[in-house]
């Protein structure tokens, strides 16, 4: 593979079991490109390693007084001096491709798990580890698959050459192939304690990124409750946390690269003092002596690509293990296998909790609890939330959501998104022009117009007609996120979006949240208008949504607790109007004593004010 073939067809199915691996796997799908980075390694190093021997005959041929012998040492210095060049231009070359392609293989993978589970991966993983392993993490992987066929080279190189002064030198090569051993495995100790520090700043780090994303996202927040400096100084510490354990780790690996650096000089003045005594007795002659010693001095070259490869691996095993982590969840498919079916029709059921969604009707849930109706959300759209999957030993231990009797999880994960969209309460816009945004995979049912329309869109779009070079708003750029625009015009514009696929079943959860009640009013009009005839489910608090839904539904407690109709529900279940009117513990109590004959608490309203206030909303 190289990097013009770029993106991979099929990245393939990584081996997510633990981070060695993971990064055991890459190697694996790499192999082509690590014989070509380690046989143009092995030229290089083994150039490298041979110029002692060429300047050691010259030096024995000047001594010698041998012209021709000079001659032919310069010209196997020169053709050494040309694999040396050719083969660390070809080394990086190679390497540096095996580094790209590898990091972009990780993010082939991470960007397809992402896409399976949408919304949902966010639930089971923090957003801040998901954006480490995106961003830095995939970088520090690749440096290990790059650095893999280097170490691997240089390696061999020492192998052979201490093999070679064996064989050239017998007296002196012993010395050194004793020694480079004890020099390749002298910082071994070392390492596992510069591993652990390397962790624990990896660690930091990602909560340091975690918390400066919470902080950029709810920024615009942070500001309105004068809570930006307390944030702020938050990931003041946090850095300083971080700078605090890269210090202690560099300390480690400075150590490690002392180390390094003292113990050849030591080999190297041992081979120096015992080849001087060689010399003086006649044993050895004194261009073998220079040839000697340049090896043992170019050996210390290779010898730091072993110091590379521990840190390679250090930084690159908890980064593969993110990685692992993230590439590990699963969509949960029932035993029975995916179908192949086309999309089903129908009602939509989940049996966990009861709730049932006729076909063609817009059907309301009211949720106590927020959290509950986001991971009724992922339910409802076939993405198992951490309490459905779990973490023991059975991970399939609830039955999948139903729509028109088929199971979603038995579904081919095209099929589940074209039957059942959910839109979640924090949508992402991404960046591009009103064109680009509402260009999705759709039923060509719902014209964009029609979509914005019952969106309640009209101010946005006269905001992006001013900001648009022609005049046209679907010309306009959206920033990243639609920074740009404010929560509730990000939020129509989301709702228009979703409208515009038109999906067989439509959930939204909390769509009105940031925009006023008149403009709430329009938008639920319109929705109901527009989705006519479509299975629909919102989830949502609000009376004005509820009070124009078919159907309404309170969940409490995980299960279906009633049924019916908002104006009724108001007037009939004091769980349902204590969500919906946000009534206190008291209030709900003494309306709760009305219902069963007693009298509500001075000061109290009554049913008939409940339905006074109900029918002036």
């Amino acid at each position: 593979m190289q990097i013009h073939d770029l993106p991979y067809p099929d990245p393939g199915l990584p081996d997510a079991r633990s981070g060695p691996r993971f990064l055991l796997w890459l190697g694996r799908n790499q192999l082509g490109g690590q014989l070509k980075s380690l046989s143009w390694g092995l030229l290089h190093f083994l150039s490298v390693a041979s110029l002692p021997y060429g300047v050691g005959f010259a030096v024995q041929a000047v001594v010698d007084g041998s012209g021709s012998r000079l001659a032919l040492a310069g010209g196997l210095i020169l053709l050494l001096g040309a694999s040396l060049a050719l083969g660390d231009t070809m080394l990086h070359r190679t390497a540096v491709t095996n580094w790209i392609t590898a990091a972009a293989r990780v993010q082939q993978l991470l960007a397809r798990r992402t896409a399976t589970l949408g919304a949902a991966l966010t639930r089971r993983v923090a957003a801040g580890e998901v954006v480490a392993v995106s961003t830095g993490d995939v970088e520090k992987i690749g440096w290990f698959v790059e650095a893999l066929s280097r170490f691997a080279a240089a390696a061999l190189t020492v192998v052979v050459v201490c093999v070679g002064l064996v064989l050239y030198q017998p007296a002196l090569g012993i010395v050194v192939a004793i020694g480079m051993p004890v020099l390749a495995l002298a910082v071994l100790p070392l390492l596992p304690r510069a591993t652990r520090r390397a962790d624990q700043q990896r660690e930091k780090a990602g909560r340091a990124t975690e918390l400066a994303s919470d902080t950029v996202a709810g920024l615009r927040v942070l500001r309105g409750i004068g809570g930006e400096e307390l944030f702020l100084d938050r990931y003041r510490r946090a850095s300083q946390e971080v700078r605090t354990a890269a210090v202690r780790s560099a300390r480690m690996w400075s150590l490690i690269s002392a180390v390094q650096v003292l113990l050849p000089g030591l080999l190297l003045i041992a081979v120096v003092w015992y080849g001087i005594e060689l010399a003086r007795q006649g044993r050895i002659t004194v261009g073998e002596l220079v040839t000697v010693y340049s090896a043992v001095m170019i050996l210390n070259y290779p010898l730091r690509h072993f110091e590379e490869i521990a840190m390679a691996y250090s930084f690159s095993r908890p980064s593969a293990q993110r990685a692992a982590r993230v590439l590990s969840i699963e969509r949960v498919t029932e035993p029975g296998g995916l179908r192949t079916a086309e999309a089903p029709a129908g009602d939509l059921y989940d049996p966990v909790t009861g709730l049932l969604a006729p076909a063609g009707l817009l059907t309301a849930v009211v949720c106590g609890d927020p959290d509950l109706a986001g991971r009724l959300a992922d339910r409802l759209g076939g993405h198992p939330t951490d309490a459905d999957s779990g973490t023991g030993s059975d991970p399939v231990s609830l039955p999948s959501v139903l729509l028109g009797g088929v199971p979603l999880d038995e579904l081919p994960l095209d099929t589940a998104r074209t039957a059942v969209l959910v839109q979640d309460k924090d949508p992402v816009l991404l960046s591009g022009t009103l064109t680009e945004l509402l260009d999705v995979p759709s039923s060509g049912s719902v014209r964009p117009e029609e979509a914005l329309a019952a969106a309640q869109c009209a101010d946005v779009l006269d905001a992006l007609s001013q900001a648009s070079l022609d005049d046209d708003p679907m010309n306009a750029r959206i920033t990243e996120r639609g920074r740009s625009l404010s929560g509730g015009q990000r939020q129509r514009l989301a709702l228009a979006r979703s409208l515009v696929t038109d999906p067989e079943a439509l959930v939204l959860d909390e769509p009105t949240s940031a925009v006023d009640s008149h403009t709430e009013a329009r938008i639920a009009d319109g929705l109901r208008a527009l989705r006519s005839g479509r299975t629909t489910v919102v989830l949502t608090s609000s009376p004005l949504l509820l009070d124009r839904a078919d159907r309404v539904v309170l969940v409490h407690e995980g299960t279906v607790a009633a049924v019916g109709e908002h104006r009724e529900l108001v007037l009939t279940e004091h769980r349902y109007r204590a969500v919906v009117t946000r009534e206190t513990d008291e209030e709900a109590a003494s309306a709760a004593l009305s219902q069963n004959g007693g009298t509500p608490l001075r000061g109290e309203p009554g049913i008939a004010e409940l339905t006074e206030i109900e029918e002036t909303a």
